[in-house]
């Protein structure tokens, strides 16, 4: 479709009819065990990208970028430390070029900020990325301790991508849905995905 932003991942193009529109903001939620960072390094070859790292190091991060073996970018990573993180976090934000990617990894320790101020980080974001004409990848991570602004991120987001990893037999299987889609047409069925040298559709045959 005319004016999508293409992410890079071919299966995620073909099912978003060319990509994301520019302005998107995306929920990604996954299990902390699974290897959803892959698919985040794989978004950086599309287009510059600003990599907020709110856990890991900055120098963890961009070991884990180009230890992958898929094709990635060089993307621009800040670790979010201050004690206010959404203040350290909207200021690096305000420097993201025209046409960019910002991923945020992980949301969790902005979404424990207070619901007032983390819906105006929401709000200051969706602006910024419509402004900007860039794409938001904001990875939640699922667990037992859900952060309380975890509702509000995947009201403002545009799109949610959920992975899940299931063992089947003796193989373990990923599947990509996308139950929320503003920006189009919204697929219908789960995305069976590889993720281990890099992201891509799994062929293989379902066996009941």
């Amino acid at each position: 479709m005319v004016g999508r932003l293409d992410t890079g991942i071919d299966v995620l193009d073909r099912k978003l009819d060319g990509g994301l529109p520019p302005g998107c903001i995306v929920a990604y939620t996954a299990q902390p065990a699974s290897q959803s960072e892959l698919l985040l390094y794989e978004l950086t070859a599309a287009r510059g990208t600003l990599y907020l790292s709110t856990e890991r190091s900055d120098d963890a991060v961009r070991h884990a970028i180009e230890a992958s073996p898929s094709e990635v970018g060089s993307p621009t990573v800040r670790h979010v430390t201050s004690d206010d993180p959404l203040e350290e976090a909207t200021r690096l934000i305000g420097a993201l070029p025209d046409g960019a990617n910002l991923i945020i990894d992980t949301m969790d320790v902005l979404e424990h900020a207070d619901t007032d101020e983390y819906v105006t980080f929401l709000n200051e974001l969706k602006s910024q990325m419509l402004e900007t004409g860039s794409i938001a990848v904001l990875h939640c991570l699922e667990g037992d301790d859900v952060p309380g602004g975890r509702t509000r991120t995947i009201h403002a987001a545009d799109a949610v991508f959920d992975l899940r990893t299931k063992t089947a037999g003796s193989e373990l299987e990923n599947h990509l849905t996308i139950p929320k889609f503003r920006g189009g047409a919204q697929p219908t069925e789960a995305i069976k995905l590889e993720l281990t040298e890099e992201v891509a559709i799994d062929t293989s045959r379902d066996i009941a």
